[in-house]
């Protein structure tokens, strides 16, 4: 099972997904973490570029083709190989990050980045995608209070950008909405934890 974690900036989901696999891990489920762009040694080398604060005059297109390259050696190396293995991988973004990234926020077009992505890794989508909504200005608030997160290039984008990219998971989870979970991360860290955790773990339970 294949289940990935969207949203904008400052929106807890990484920390939650590593408190999540941690307490699933101690279960003893097959489970791996990973993330995008990144995960394998090719696709953390395209994230350094994608992400480096001194990549400021980053064509968009070239931008968004570089996240599908990073995507393309991830599955292939990481993602793929643990499916097969039947374990369930949890990934910190995918191709629904393009999509809200770099097809709205960048205006390439949520089609054209589809399409560029659709290629690169062959039609996969996730089964299950959790977007973590929350409005922007409370996840950059957050960044701003946390001095330990890594701060890349994309943090340094304006209010008006985030709020495009909420608009564009929220139209996103209505265009994909067999797969996609919306939680209100918002909410006490703790209990955005525990309704993940719960909704993950009926989801692989149900396939026994």
């Amino acid at each position: 099972m294949f289940i990935t974690f969207e949203g904008v900036e400052g929106c807890g989901k990484s920390s939650v997904l590593s408190v999540v696999y941690a307490r699933l891990l101690n279960e003893k489920y097959p489970i791996i973490e990973t993330r995008e762009p990144g995960g394998v040694k090719i696709s953390e080398a395209i994230r350094n570029i994608v992400l480096g604060k001194e990549y400021t005059t980053m064509d968009r297109r070239t931008e968004a083709l570089l996240f599908a390259a990073s995507r393309r050696q991830h599955l292939v190396e990481k993602v793929w190989p643990a499916i097969k293995e039947n374990k369930i991988v949890l990934c910190d973004r995918f191709l629904d990050s393009s999509l809200a990234y770099q097809g709205a926020g960048d205006e390439i077009g949520v089609d054209e980045v589809l399409n560029i992505n659709l290629f690169a890794t062959e039609n996969t989508y996730p089964d299950f995608t959790i977007l973590f909504d929350l409005a922007p200005e409370v996840g950059l608030a957050r960044i701003n209070k946390n001095k330990n997160r890594e701060v890349n290039r994309l943090d340094l984008k304006e209010l008006k950008f985030y709020t495009v990219v909420r608009n564009a998971y929220l139209d996103l989870s209505k265009r994909y909405k067999d797969r996609y979970i919306v939680i209100d991360a918002s909410k006490d860290f703790n209990t955005v934890c525990n309704e993940v955790y719960s909704l993950i773990k009926e989801k692989i339970d149900g396939l026994h």
